[in-house]
């Protein structure tokens, strides 16, 4: 295993260093100015414009609206929502906008100020994530619940403290030496002052536990879709039944979308239905097409942080122990860290890239939303299949 830690390392310091080089360059071209939509009427003078933050919203929201509205999006293809930073000219896109499509749950990371600068100035903001149930991530994915003794989460039922004391303050006295020596620790911690302000699990989650890839389930997006539309019926110069028919029949298509994909599926036996990830993006598939995230590369709901060498060797130690056959890419992210893991864990393990926080480009199969969740779902089917 020493061998797999010391590979990994150097592979993750190119890994940052392409990630950099990459996250430039979106930069450099973005300058340019904003995607505009190509659906959007040819005379656009009367119409509002709505300006979407990511590109797969921006699709969601072009299709839903169709030629009612003009959309501009602000990320480009391939680009990486973590780590992008919008360019002068693209905040001034999005404070100019009539409506502000956002995903929310902090997923826009470097574009937190100019949303609440867009929102303070009285400007709309819809933000996908307030319309939908919110899956909590505490930093420990299903695979510790269900692989592992209960005595592993004693911390989250308060059992340890309780089985030598109903009382918290007898607790503090009793487990004060475990909380100093023990990373183990970290949600007992959170239960007793000392240290509670600077435990290891309060820095790895300052940003919240709210999941916020929430188009990963489409009848999530359905539902804030339906939503959306109250919104854009609320803007100046919109043909109001016109805009019911084009939600109408982009919401049918959502629906067809899950029906197709919970068909590809079925073909991977309940057994099989594991998936180890780049970092932590499809619980909400998880959650929606009954799969278990057995663990993550980089347990993390961010790209930004990073994995750990003991995550890692934890990691190679479930799949080996589940006879996982597939690691699942990103294809907005380096895959070598998931090939150095795939060829020391050695077998038939498989890195299998998906399109995860950015649509593809022409020709690739996911040029769309609903073309990119086919995609994967067919790319999973066929990786976890028997």
């Amino acid at each position: 295993m020493g061998r797999i830690l010391n590979t990994i390392r150097a592979s993750a310091i190119v890994t940052l260093a392409a990630s950099a080089v990459a996250c430039g360059s979106d930069s450099s071209a973005d300058d340019a100015g904003a995607q505009t939509d190509g659906s959007a009427a040819p005379e656009t003078a009367d119409l509002p414009t709505i300006v979407v933050t990511t590109n797969i919203l921006g699709d969601i929201v072009s299709e839903a609206v169709g030629p009612h509205a003009e959309v501009e999006v602000i990320m480009s293809l391939g680009t990486d929502p973590h780590d992008f930073a919008p360019s002068a000219r693209q905040a001034e896109t999005m404070e100019n906008a009539d409506l502000l499509v956002v995903n929310g749950a902090g997923f826009e990371e470097g574009m937190l100020d100019i949303i609440a600068n867009v929102q303070d100035s009285g400007t709309p903001v819809f933000t996908f994530a307030d319309q939908v149930e919110l899956l909590q991530f505490d930093g420990e994915r299903s695979h510790e619940d269900e692989h592992s003794d209960e005595e592993e989460h004693a911390d989250e039922e308060h059992s340890h403290d309780d089985d030598h004391s109903d009382d918290e303050g007898h607790a503090d006295d009793e487990h004060s030496d475990e909380e100093e020596h023990s990373d183990d620790e970290e949600h007992a911690d959170e239960e007793h002052s000392d240290g509670e302000e600077h435990s290891d699990d309060e820095h790895e989650h300052e940003e919240g536990s709210d999941d916020p890839h929430i188009w990963t389930d489409p009848t999530r997006i359905a539902t804030a879709v339906a939503e959306l539309e109250v919104a854009v019926a609320e803007l100046d110069g919109v043909d109001d039944a016109a805009l019911a028919t084009s939600f109408d029949e982009y919401v049918a298509s959502l629906d067809e979308l899950d029906a197709s994909m919970e068909s590809t599926l079925d073909v991977v036996p309940d057994e099989g239905r594991i998936l180890v990830t780049n970092h932590e993006v499809f619980g909400y598939f998880a959650d929606r097409y009954d799969f278990e995230v057995l663990g993550a590369i980089i347990p993390s709901l961010t790209t930004n942080a990073e994995a750990s060498a003991s995550d890692i060797e934890e990691l190679a130690a479930l799949i080996t122990a589940e006879g996982v056959p597939a690691i699942f890419g990103e294809t907005t992210q380096s895959s070598q860290l998931a090939d150095v893991l795939a060829d020391e864990i050695g077998g038939d393990v498989e890195v299998v890239e998906l399109y995860s926080e950015s649509l593809g480009e022409e020709g690739s199969g996911a040029e769309t939303y609903i073309a990119m969740m086919s995609t994967n779902a067919n790319r999973i089917a066929e990786a976890l299949a028997p």
